[in-house]
């Protein structure tokens, strides 16, 4: 029987969309469509999917060589799994029509009715609305992949396809949806997320925490990493990728988007010489893998700030980034909280650092659209306190909504594997591949 249930749901899927095939064209409106702009986001929605393969690589050249393939194979059918969601339904309860400023109706876009032609998004109206979809989809397939991390060498992949499905449903979806929904509960409170640090790095981040604190210790906890090389390889991929990301979320090809892009390299090079020079003035040898992780941690908490900051405060946000996350891998390593590769106090603590400094440094001059104030460092208080109620309120409904979603998972299939297919490693026993 649990072998037939994968062609049953397989099944029902292409029922679904045979169904809601005649719809698709349905509810087009006129818009001015941009072709500058929307080139720009084509690029933008294509560089965000290489970040998930390039997560691959960071992810799989971490892990014990027994455990490269099914690592990556975690984010590889993130691609997979959440596009079909996403399509079906997800879009809508991230962007569909408003209940009470938590979540979309999922009937507002299903299976992307009404998104094709000139139909757009309110608040990226050159762009065609599909483009818009596609572009958010890479962004919530990016998502519970960044997870994987904390789990990574112990998990069933069947039982993971289950939590995440769960995940972008109960968690990621009403956390967009009230953050970039013009409806939205935060997005009215004034909250400034650019481009995901509160919505994909905290909610990751928190749910991360949970994962390793419910699946506890691996078996063997230390290891080492089966290529350095893979790391750097994924390394330079999101950083590339990245542009994407931040610019992107700009909605076009104009001056903000420059803006995005030219914070986002910054804060990312002085997190990465930061994290070296911090391990330097500990006794430590400046290592690769501190450069790498020091990079992708400036690139996490610019991401909230990006068009809300200057580049010298940019600067800044990197370097303090790149400390404070440092600091709490030290106090994780002397703990019992087996994050295998540290995704809470990089993605997790990255992503609140950067939610607070964008409450310290938003400028207004520097983007126009943001109608809440200017940040604690130009005198004013009311943004930087929306911030900070704000990371508490996402922080308790990311971290308990994951415990109960972790548990509902379990009762389902058990979600870590046995001892012997630990020690086997979970590319032989989960997928009968080797490295």
């Amino acid at each position: 029987m649990k072998k037939t249930v994968p062609f049953i749901l397989l099944l029902i899927v292409m029922i679904i969309a045979l169904i809601g095939s005649s719809v698709h064209l349905t509810n087009v409106k006129d818009a001015k469509i941009d072709t500058g702009d929307t080139a720009w986001m084509l690029i933008s929605t294509a560089l965000v999917l290489v970040m998930t393969p390039g997560l691959a690589f960071f992810y799989g050249g971490m892990v014990r060589k027994k455990n490269v393939i099914s690592t990556m194979l975690q984010s590889l059918s993130c691609m997979g799994l959440i596009t079909v969601i996403w399509v079906v339904f997800g879009f809508s309860l991230a962007f569909g029509e408003d209940f009470h400023g938590i979540v979309g109706n999922p009937a507002t876009y299903f299976l992307m009715k009404g998104t094709l032609g000139n139909s757009s998004w309110g608040l990226m109206p050159t762009i065609p609305l599909i483009l818009f979809a596609m572009f958010q989809l890479k962004f919530a397939v990016i998502t519970p992949a960044l997870i994987t991390g904390a789990f990574a060498e112990r998990i069933r992949f069947n039982s993971y396809l289950i939590f995440i499905t769960l995940f972008i449903i109960f968690i990621y979806a009403p956390l967009a949806h009230a953050t970039w929904h013009p409806d939205g509960i935060m997005f009215k409170a004034g909250v400034l997320d650019f481009a995901g640090g509160t919505v994909v790095h905290m909610s990751a981040g928190w749910a991360a925490l949970a994962s390793a604190m419910y699946l506890k210790q691996r078996n063997q906890p230390d290891h080492t990493p089966a290529r350095i090389s893979y790391v750097i390889l994924g390394t330079g991929l999101l950083w590339f990728g990245w542009f994407g990301f931040n610019a992107g979320s700009a909605g076009g090809a104009n001056a903000l988007a420059a803006t995005a892009l030219a914070t986002t390299t910054t804060a990312s090079a002085a997190a990465a010489m930061s994290w070296i020079f911090f391990d330097m003035s500990r006794g430590k040898k400046p290592s690769a893998m501190g450069a790498c992780i020091g990079a992708v941690v400036g690139l996490v908490a610019i991401t909230p700030a990006a068009g809300y900051v200057t580049v010298a405060h940019s600067l800044v946000i990197g370097i303090v980034a790149a400390v404070v996350s440092n600091l709490v891998v030290i106090w994780r390593s002397r703990t019992n909280i087996d994050d295998t590769l540290d995704v809470f106090p990089c993605h997790g603590v990255g992503g609140m650092v950067g939610m607070v400094l964008t409450g310290v440094f938003a400028n207004k001059a520097v983007n126009p659209g943001n109608t809440t104030g200017n940040g604690l460092f130009y005198g004013e208080t009311h943004l930087f306190m929306v911030h900070l109620l704000a990371l508490i309120g996402v922080s308790v409904f990311a971290f308990f909504g994951s415990v109960i979603l972790l548990r509902v998972t379990n009762a389902i299939t058990p979600l870590r594997v046995c001892l012997d297919d630990e020690l086997i490693g979970l590319d032989q026993s989960q997928h009968d591949e080797e490295l």
